[in-house]
């Protein structure tokens, strides 16, 4: 009897959790609060590379060109969530924490990147950087970032910058007031 309304319990919670309505959300503060999300993980990168950079400066070619592929990225991303909570926000997943409202596989970027529509300039940059042959010194930054991860005391002021923006991220609603 307890296992028959355990499982009964367990398959009556998912249709309990209904996702927010884009009519519920105000549009305006959930482009914001991305758009944050954006400009905080774009400066996290740099700050990263800037620290990396200063202790190997010879790291500094590959260091630009990692960084020109996380802004495309990011602005792309960026632009997409814009279009797609105007357009279709079924592409959207508003209950998860910022950086997941938006999820875009590669074969999304791709096809996006063959597209007409407002999104595909943006696209074609991320797509090709993605398929381009990796800078020859990108083994050696990302060791160097990974090294400098691994400190945490170099990266002390910078992280927590970051994680300072990501609070208080988390804690903006934009729901809409009844």
């Amino acid at each position: 009897m307890r296992r028959s309304a355990l499982l009964l319990l367990a398959t009556l919670i998912p249709g309990i959790a209904v996702a927010k309505d884009i009519n519920q959300i105000d549009t305006a503060c959930a482009t914001q609060k991305y758009e944050n999300y954006v400009n905080a993980s774009i400066s996290w990168y740099e700050n990263l590379v800037d620290l990396t950079i200063k202790k190997d400066p010879k790291l500094e070619g590959v260091a630009n060109w990692f960084l020109e592929g996380r802004r495309n990225h990011f602005t792309l991303n960026n632009e997409a969530f814009d279009y797609y909570i105007e357009n279709d926000p079924s592409k959207l997943n508003l209950d998860a924490p910022v950086e997941s409202w938006l999820s875009l596989t590669q074969e999304d970027v791709k096809a996006l990147s063959q597209s007409q529509g407002e999104l595909a300039d943006v696209a074609k940059k991320v797509f090709e950087f993605r398929q381009s042959q990796a800078h020859e010194g990108n083994y050696d930054l990302r060791s160097a970032l990974a090294d400098l991860l691994s400190h945490p005391k170099e990266i002390e002021v910078p992280l927590e910058r970051y994680n300072k923006e990501m609070q208080a991220l988390s804690q903006t609603q934009c729901d809409k007031k009844a």
